[in-house]
């Protein structure tokens, strides 16, 4: 009989709910722990065989991961979101706990990836920095509703000095809101700068940002963002699924696939029906590839011109930037596997 043991971990702030299951489906302990790490790993110490744990992605993650990874055979950060188990029947941290356990003794859990901490003060300036870039977004889009109000478009000057864009509105309430709304953009705006400093400073302590930024339109701030949100290359085995990672993968539904022709089995000459791009993915990371492939098409270069091709040849701009976009992403996991620089002389159709 197995000694394996699969363990499912339903973590909260102050206690996690823990299930047992042997090799056979059966539970043989379940316990409520402190969320402390000498209580996690006191009570590991007594399991005995392989141990197997599985916890939902979440606040705790990434501390819980790092903790246990050396003290079990496995650990896998589960996706929740791929679970539809967990969203029928009854729910409490119990059955939650004993559901993760199962799924994991049948190898049925999509993994979040974990495991490069090399780059994690990257990731972490990373995250501060398009926080601070989406917060100040916001800002911007209130600001401009506020002023807005019952007047034509907002020109672009409205947003450069503040105390005198404020003055220029008439209703006093409304003033009032958009001097507040000035203060905060002002303080974004200094704290983004601040963020970009440091992002750009970290990112100089990993080489290959040097290798990204050779290709063209990337820069220094998306090669930055790419390296932390990546991590590591060596997670994706081809283009393909780090496209579809980035949420630049094509969807497509078949059926009815193959018949009979003269007693063999044909399959059918029709294409499979494309539903666009997947749902589930990084949009960080999309944001970043197809920002690159935006400015790609404005700015003259090798891009450019493949752009300029294709508009030709009748194809529409946003599958044009769809496509530059996926090249960029095939391009930068290639010089990051291969360590190569960026070499205008390869660039082909082919690698999109």
């Amino acid at each position: 009989m197995s000694n394996e043991k699969y363990i499912g971990l339903d973590v909260h702030q102050a206690t996690i709910s823990v299930a047992v299951m042997d090799s056979v489906g059966k539970v043989i302990i379940e316990s409520i722990l402190e969320t402390k790490a000498s209580t996690i790993l006191e009570f590991l110490a007594g399991l005995r065989g392989s141990l197997f744990v599985t916890f939902e992605e979440g606040t705790w993650a990434a501390w819980l991961y790092d903790l246990l990874k050396p003290h079990v055979t496995d650990v896998l950060v589960c996706n929740p979101r791929k679970i539809a188990l967990l969203k029928h029947g009854n729910k409490s941290d119990k059955i939650d706990a004993r559901k993760l356990a199962e799924r994991l003794r049948l190898h049925d859990l999509k993994p979040v990836y974990h495991g490069q901490t090399g780059v994690r003060m990257l990731r972490e300036l990373a995250r501060s920095y398009l926080t601070v870039v989406k917060d100040l977004s916001r800002v911007m889009n209130r600001l401009r509703r506020c002023i807005a109000v019952g007047r034509s478009p907002v020109p672009a000057e409205m947003f450069t000095i503040s105390a005198i864009a404020a003055e220029k509105i008439p209703e006093a309430g409304t003033r009032r809101r958009a001097e507040q709304l000035y203060e905060q953009l002002d303080l974004l705006r200094h704290l983004r700068q601040q963020a970009r400093r440091e992002l750009l400073a970290e990112s100089r302590r990993h080489a290959i940002t040097a290798k990204l930024r050779q290709i063209p339109s990337l820069g220094p701030i998306r090669s930055a963002l790419a390296v932390a949100l990546i991590q590591t290359p060596h997670r994706f085995r081809s283009k393909r699924q780090l496209w579809t990672y980035s949420g630049l993968g094509l969807e497509t539904r078949d059926s009815g696939e193959y018949h009979y022709v003269q007693g063999q089995v044909r399959r059918r000459k029709k294409q499979a029906t494309i539903r666009g791009l997947n749902k589930d993915y990084n949009h960080d990371l999309k944001g970043v590839f197809k920002g690159a492939a935006t400015r790609a098409s404005v700015k003259p270069g090798p891009f450019q011109e493949f752009y300029q091709r294709s508009l030709a040849k009748g194809i529409k701009p946003t599958m044009v930037r769809l496509t530059l976009a996926r090249k960029i992403a095939a391009i930068t996991l290639t010089l990051w596997k291969k360590g190569e620089d960026f070499d205008i002389n390869k660039l082909n159709s082919q690698a999109a």
